[in-house]
């Protein structure tokens, strides 16, 4: 028979404490338990796990285990030294050691049976875990919802990390960083929390409620002042823009932002464009400008 190497198995040190055994056996038997784990080979790790387990958290199992060495490898061929009767490690095997969730006699491995004489108790088969059972635990993933998402609020289906596809409720005004709670849908009964986070946009930026926007305007817009459309999560809006208005100024526009108890802002930045002189008409204008404004010296 081949010998079963069980901390490896549990993925502990031989020096792990018993609190350590404990926790790795738990985390594993969680993740490989059959009535949650349909994977290939999932049930054959999972009957390795609880044996390790029977072994390794029983002080006297271990000690007898324990004596065999640390110098054999998984894998390696493996009888017990002359002597083993299988009554070392206080002999529980078959004979009334608490059960750890295996059917009876064949679920454990030969080696296992060499050392300890069978099974560690009757019958039960998975859903039988000697008292054990997953407990639930809260799952977290990320939501990644769009700016028009949270100021309009709705529902939506979406595909987690995981693969998994639910139907998932954006709360109006909802703000990147904040969680989204649904019950019952983490691992094993727990809650599913849903971090948001925002698509880039290609209009808006945006911090806490307030977003931010460029506008780009005409030369004589700025000069003169004018009435102009000003795109917004909820349609266009006209701003008024003041005379003599420059590149990098900055208009307020109240309560446009993402929608809550104190709505947003929206902080419109000005960036005046000139046009390009495309033909002889266009070029005499711009060279009558220059002449008129010949004082101006835009580089101070």
């Amino acid at each position: 028979m081949e010998y079963k190497d069980y901390y490896k198995i549990l993925g502990v040190a031989r020096s792990a404490s018993a609190d350590e055994i404990k926790k790795a056996y738990r985390k594993l038997a969680r993740e490989f338990h059959p009535d949650k784990n349909k994977a290939k080979g999932a049930e054959d790790r999972f009957k390795e796990i609880n044996e390790a387990n029977e072994v390794l958290s029983d002080a006297e199992k271990r000690k007898a285990y324990d004596a065999l060495g640390a110098n054999w490898r998984a894998g390696q061929r493996f009888e017990p030294p002359p002597g083993w009767d299988g009554q070392m490690g206080g002999g529980r095997g078959a004979r009334g050691g608490r059960a750890s969730g295996f059917g009876a006699g064949g679920d454990f491995s030969d080696f296992f049976s060499s050392l300890f004489g069978g099974a560690a108790g009757a019958g039960g088969g998975f859903g039988n875990m000697g008292g054990f059972a997953p407990e639930a635990e809260d799952s977290r993933d990320v939501l990644t919802v769009s700016l028009e998402e949270s100021f309009h609020g709705g529902s939506r289906r979406v595909q987690l990390s995981s693969g998994r596809t639910l139907d998932v409720k954006i709360p109006k005004g909802v703000t990147e960083g904040k969680t989204i709670r649904l019950n019952g849908q983490g691992r094993y009964g727990g809650d599913l929390l849903l971090e948001i986070r925002f698509a880039p946009h290609q209009q808006f930026e945006v911090k806490e409620r307030d977003l931010s926007c460029v506008v780009a305007v005409a030369p004589w817009e700025a000069a003169l002042g004018a009435s102009i459309d000003v795109p917004t999560l909820g349609g266009a809006v006209q701003l008024k823009l003041p005379a003599g208005s420059q590149s990098g100024k900055k208009l307020r526009l109240k309560g446009r932002g993402l929608p809550g108890a104190t709505p947003g802002d929206q902080l419109v930045e000005i960036r005046v464009v000139a046009p390009p002189a495309e033909n002889d008409e266009q070029r005499a204008l711009y060279e009558e400008m220059a002449q008129k404004f010949a004082g101006f010296k835009p580089r101070g």
